[in-house]
């Protein structure tokens, strides 16, 4: 009988040998991936501990699986599950057309504020790429999670609600827009600001990262990306000064301590495909951290492989998730590639100090593509490949640990 994942005085996870772990099967293809991974993930955690750890896996429902059993997107009481066993996983999720939530996987991450969205982004041997040096990507994403446009604050053109704000911000600020326009809000705090670069600088400090770049579009939007540019830089100084030094602060120089630099969010999509080995971790806002992962997931292998992570630092909730849409023209095919989930499940390890057992999942993944044994979208791209099923696949990484 599994126990729950507890949270001590000092932020620390207390992760006991059977936890129990809440997950999402997942939309369209979830019915795919997710047998596999959670296959790859209890193998890993096996042979790791030699059946001393194991997984109590507890589905809840959310997406088109939820409401066709109870008639709601994102019931509450898989919120709820969430909400007090703190770590979870889930595979992608179907939006809802037309009102209501805009989209389940924001939903979630707003309701338990999970304020990072976490996304490594490395290359595996022999994964096909369309960049000439795949292996020098090595970067770790810090999204902001919560703010930005998209918290959901809009207005639509030609409603009375948006034409009393246009006159208010006319009459008030002498702010001309035109009348035909929608209207989004954009928040942006020093709370949510200070508490992701916490997040990116705490990470980077304890896996040995040598940089910390704050992505913004500061020099147009000085109130918002410019002050998150500021706050990153404040909060390095007053809490990270031992270890974190900002660059005008050692003019590019940081000895020992970890960089903390800042470039333009244009520029810095043209940098990572130019000079990839310049980008350690990355914390940005919202909407640029959802640009700049699927740019770089393109880079080593595309979505499909790309992991995610949704976590609260403080309260010790995390939700680990395939990055990828739902492809519901392949549910049910055994065909897609479960890579995503395996290395978001690999993510979860880490978190839980499962290393052992992450470190095993990596090495099988690592061995398993090297022997071309993939799937098919890798399958296309490579000479001499094995083409294999989803199923398929997770036998073989379970085979190669």
């Amino acid at each position: 009988m599994g126990e729950r994942i507890s949270i001590d005085a000092n932020g620390v996870l207390q992760v006991p040998d059977e936890p129990i772990l809440p997950f999402i099967e997942g939309d369209g293809t979830g019915v795919d991936i997710w047998p596999a991974a959670k296959a790859v993930l209890d193998a890993a955690v096996e042979k790791s501990y030699g059946g001393t750890k194991s997984f109590d896996w507890v589905e809840v429902l959310a997406g088109q699986k939820a409401f066709d059993e109870t008639g709601e997107w994102l019931p509450e009481a898989t919120v709820t599950s969430f909400r007090e066993h703190l770590i979870g996983i889930k595979g992608p999720l179907t939006t809802p057309i037309g009102g209501g939530i805009r989209s389940l996987n924001v939903a979630l991450r707003q309701i338990l504020d999970l304020y990072a969205c976490v996304r490594p982004v490395r290359w595996f041997e022999g994964v096909p790429s369309p960049v000439k040096r795949p292996d020098l990507v090595d970067m770790v994403i810090f999204r902001e999670n919560t703010e930005d446009v998209y918290s959901g604050l809009e207005l639509e053109e030609g409603t009375p609600e948006v034409a009393k704000l246009i006159e208010f911000l006319h009459d008030a600020y002498g702010w001309n827009i035109r009348p035909d326009s929608g209207i989004g809000i954009k928040p942006v705090s020093e709370t949510g600001s200070k508490r992701l670069v916490r997040a990116a600088l705490e990470y980077a400090m304890k896996r040995g990262r040598k940089s910390v770049t704050l992505v913004h579009k500061g020099n147009i939007m000085k109130f918002t990306e410019g002050a998150f540019m500021n706050w990153g830089y404040e909060v390095t100084k007053a809490e990270f000064s031992d270890v974190a030094v900002g660059w005008d602060d050692c003019n590019g120089d940081p000895g020992d301590k970890i960089l903390v630099k800042d470039t333009i969010a244009d520029i810095t999509l043209q940098q990572v495909l130019t000079r990839p080995a310049e980008f350690d971790v990355i914390a940005t806002l919202n909407l640029n951290g959802d640009y700049l992962s699927d740019a770089l997931a393109a880079q080593v292998g595309g979505i499909g492989i790309a992991p995610g992570a949704n976590i609260n630092y403080v309260t010790g909730h995390g939700i680990f998730e395939a990055t990828h849409g739902t492809a519901p023209k392949y549910a049910g095919q055994d065909k897609v590639n479960p890579g995503s989930v395996i290395l978001s499940g690999v993510m979860m390890l880490e978190h839980l100090g499962w290393q052992e057992a992450a470190d095993l999942v990596v090495a099988s993944l690592d061995k398993t593509i090297a022997d071309k044994v993939v799937t098919y979208d890798f399958a296309r791209q490579m000479e001499g490949a094995t083409e294999v099923k989803t199923s398929e696949f997770a036998a073989a990484m379970i085979d190669r640990m």
